[in-house]
């Protein structure tokens, strides 16, 4: 009976702790489970069941453009709005069969067919789900991305000054996670802007006060990877806002054939939804889409009518080919219409980046988004999917167009760039904001600025208000990192770009440079709605820290800087190593409310993993970031991320519960089985009648 009672306690608590691991949040992952450890593959097929539920029952309104000269109507092969349910092939569309077809094309030249179906096991599920056959189209040859040449060190005698736009765009980061933990492979070098790495991050800056919108801090310290060099962090903290101001949007929506997939037109319609929820009632929403021809689908409507909103978005799906030029116009038309003073006004563009049909040309697209840039309508640049993705030409477009490019590669990134960032993606606090830095040659002899190669500005630049740069939004933070020589030390990294001057002499030092400065730093911006600068400047002392007295922050970003240094294999990554990247990231994560640090932490593994499959082997297990199941919000469905303990754990602390559960049930049962033998004892024996008192 003991027996039976222990193994049936036994088979009880395993089940639980099986059933309660059991719902598909952790499975293994080829590459994981060579190394013994685990990895998490998002579900995402409630991406159909969140779209096909009938939350919103009234129709989308008629298109009301036909008489407008400005607004193309429809193209009658548009589909725009579709019976169709969300996140499935439209009637006629079988997306299985239209990759078959396509399978020839595009799998590169010497590839055989039976490699591009062996390939298959290695598509992220993010790539197949809701297909009816597993076939895989290889197509990274595809994407398409600038190429990267590293900056180098420049001698301060002959470059005194850095300058540079600010850039605030994540998409990088974002592109970089899904390549190794979806792909299980090694982004490509050009597909890494270090800077956008270190910018997806938070940092704890001091907000600025008063009217100023900005607040700048600067911080010097030991490189982690070279300790004789010193590492200097130039950080900006804009200015949050209180009240949005009335926003006047229009979500141009890429519904193209190669859209038709969950992790695009699927994301694009979670994120807009999501991004619906915080409407206000006096902002107002148009949609635009855009396949062989473009069309308005819904007309400007107040933030108040979300069920008109979402039911068109929800009700959007995918076919034909991709001409975004005819889009872009008619998006920027229908904002301009309807420009609100003083307000947002802002188009969003949502594709992957194919466009092969009307105007092409990039320059022309750029001229026409730098043009309604200057008249006040700005342009966010949302990115999903890879394979076909234009990379080059979209950030190229948000940097011309007064804007900002991320890449939704998850429901948590479209909650962290549509929900939770909603104002830095939306409200502009400062544009064209420009940074010069002077060096003094008394302390530095040569420097590097670490990424920004593409937001590098001549020196004379930086007075001009008619040049372009980068813009601040509400609340964002923004980080740069200089690597530095110092004068008292050996300089072997560069050497003199140029001969000995015949007719003129070497600069002679002014007196400034007797001082303790080491840098100076000088900004212009312009506010939101003016179209001339402003200078701040602030100089820098020269009173470094050893590296391990730095904030958290300036650890983190260093580390940060340090993996992008080792996937670019960079010739200046000195002795950077993945562990050290985990070990200083890990010391300084602090305080990580969204789990955004922490996952930094699996996507430096994962690449640990591919690089040194000995070492990452060695290592121990990492936190896990999982999905739980769909919660609802403002009737949206989206997986609200939690720390999963590992399943070992679980196991462990099941087998110790099951272990004292079973000694109390055994002492409990010891316990009655003597009682009743003591009762048969005291009832058996003869007592001694009790003596009478008197």
């Amino acid at each position: 009976m003991l027996r039976a009672y222990a193994v049936g306690l036994f088979v009880v608590v395993v089940a639980v702790v099986v059933n309660g691991c059991g719902d598909g949040e952790i499975v293994s992952h080829p590459s994981a489970s060579q190394e013994g450890g685990s990895a998490v593959i998002p579900d995402v097929s409630y991406l159909a069941e969140t779209a096909e539920s009938d939350s919103y029952s009234r129709p989308v309104p008629a298109v009301p453009n036909a008489a407008d000269p400005n607004v193309a109507a429809p193209d009658r092969a548009l589909p725009t709005v579709n019976a169709a349910p969300a996140g499935r092939p439209a009637p006629g569309n079988d997306l299985a069969t239209h990759r078959r077809s396509r399978l020839a094309e595009d799998v590169p030249a010497g590839v055989e067919r039976r490699e591009a179906i062996r390939s298959a096991s290695t598509v992220p599920l993010g790539e197949v789900a809701g297909l009816s056959d597993n076939l895989a189209v290889v197509e990274q040859a595809r994407d398409r991305f600038d190429q990267i040449v590293e900056n180098e060190f420049l001698s301060v005698r002959e470059s005194p000054l850095s300058t540079f736009s600010i850039d605030v765009d994540t998409a990088s980061y974002a592109k970089t996670r899904m390549y190794l933990q979806q792909r299980n492979e090694l982004p490509p070098p050009d597909a890494v802007r270090i800077e956008e790495l270190v910018n997806y991050f938070d940092y704890q800056y001091t907000p600025p006060v008063g009217d100023d919108p900005f607040a700048v801090h600067m911080e010097v310290a030991r490189a982690p990877w070279r300790p004789e060099h010193l590492l200097a962090r130039v950080g900006i903290k804009g200015r949050e806002v209180e009240q949005r101001p009335a926003c006047n949007l229009v979500f141009l929506i890429d519904v193209s054939g190669s859209m038709n997939r969950p992790n695009k037109l699927g994301l694009v319609k979670q994120g807009l939804q999501l991004l619906t929820t915080q409407l206000n009632d006096d902002d107002r929403v148009a949609i635009v889409v855009y396949a062989g021809a473009a069309g308005l689908v819904l007309p400007p409507t107040h933030g108040d009518n979300r069920h008109v909103i979402m039911d068109a978005v929800a009700r959007l799906s995918a076919g034909g080919s991709t001409n975004g030029a005819q889009g872009i116009r008619l998006a920027y038309n229908v904002a301009r219409q309807n420009f609100v003073p003083g307000g947002v006004n802002r188009v969003l563009l949502c594709t992957d980046g194919d466009f092969n049909v009307g105007t092409t040309n990039t320059g022309d697209l750029v001229r026409l988004a730098a043009g309604n840039a200057r008249e006040g309508v700005f342009l966010s640049v949302l990115g999903f999917g890879m394979g076909n993705h234009n990379d080059a030409m979209l950030e190229t477009l948000s940097n011309q167009a007064n804007g900002n490019y991320a890449f939704i590669d998850s429901d948590r990134e479209a909650r962290k760039v549509l929900l939770d960032q909603l104002d830095s993606t939306l409200v502009t606090i400062a544009k064209d904001v420009k940074i010069q830095i002077e060096f003094n040659p008394a302390h530095v002899t040569s420097y590097r600025l670490i990424g920004y190669e593409n937001r590098r500005l001549e020196d004379r630049d930086f007075n001009d208000d008619t040049k372009d740069a980068g813009e601040i939004g509400a609340g964002h933070t923004v980080t740069a990192l200089y690597e530095l020589v110092l004068a008292d030390g050996r300089d072997d990294s560069i050497e003199p770009l140029v001969d000995p001057l015949k007719y003129q002499s070497a600069r002679q030092l002014a007196k400034a440079a007797d001082s303790d400065d080491l840098l100076n730093l000088k900004l212009r911006f312009k506010r939101p709605h003016n179209d001339h600068s402003e200078l701040a400047v602030f100089p820098i002392k020269n009173t470094p820290l050893e590296f391990g007295q730095a904030t958290q922050d300036f650890q983190f970003a260093a580390a940060v800087a340090e993996f992008g240094m080792l996937l670019r294999n960079s010739q200046h990554r000195g002795g950077a190593s993945y562990g050290e990247v985990l070990e200083i990231a890990g010391a300084s994560r602090g305080r990580d409310p969204h789990g955004y640090r922490t996952e930094f932490l699996q996507v430096v593994s994962a690449a640990r993993r591919l690089v040194e499959p000995e070492a990452a082997a060695m290592s121990p297990a990492l936190p896990v970031i999982a999905y739980r199941g769909p919660v609802k919000v403002g009737g949206v469905g989206y997986h609200q991320p939690s720390p999963q303990i590992p399943v070992r754990f679980l196991v462990a602390i099941a087998i110790a519960g099951w272990l004292i559960i079973s000694t109390i049930g055994l002492v409990v049962i010891a316990w009655a089985i003597l009682g009743r033998h003591q009762d048969q004892a005291w009832h058996g024996t003869t007592v001694p009648a009790a003596k009478t008192l008197h």
